[in-house]
């Protein structure tokens, strides 16, 4: 089952490691990991996506990690209300005979040309990982060149005010 893990950490050397080792350890795969600083100074937050077969292997998971240095909290935020988003960059083969009808193909997505060139252009598109993969899907056909992926970062939302 995939599950997204966030965890906050102090921003110092090596605790990326100790914390995919954690991990790796276990034989787990890490399907995607995104790091990135937070509103408090020198504290970041680190966005891991795993699979594993059960709740409790990814509640060893989740006190291993909690066990670490420079480790402030780590939570398993898949089954509550969580916002995640990912960005990918695609290189698309486009000539410009076919670049109303890829612009076309992109809208609904809501996805971005972010530079063009005599031969390619590169789309911009962020969403779930759900609607990225259908947008690679999409763009398949016309030849993808390259991609990157940043990977899933999110965090809980807020609770809902009551009335």
């Amino acid at each position: 089952m995939r599950r997204i893990i966030t965890a906050t950490v102090n921003n110092s050397s090596g605790v990326l490691n100790r914390i995919t080792g954690v991990i790796s350890r276990r034989q787990y795969n890490i399907d995607s990991i995104s790091v990135g600083w937070t509103e408090i100074p020198n504290v970041s937050r680190i966005t891991i996506v795993v699979h594993v077969d059960s709740l409790y292997e990814i509640e060893q998971v989740t006190k291993q990690l909690n066990k670490q240095i420079d480790v402030l909290k780590v939570s398993d935020i898949t089954d509550d209300a969580h916002i995640e988003r990912e960005l990918a960059l695609l290189k698309i083969n486009s000539p410009a005979a076919l670049r109303s009808e890829l612009n076309a193909v992109i809208e609904p997505f809501r996805a971005t040309v972010i530079d063009v060139g005599t031969k390619n252009v590169v789309i911009q598109v962020t969403g779930t990982s759900e609607k990225i993969d259908a947008f690679v899907d999409t763009l398949r056909p016309y030849g993808i060149k390259q991609m990157a992926r940043t990977g899933v970062t999110g965090f809980t939302r807020s609770p809902k005010k009551m009335g």
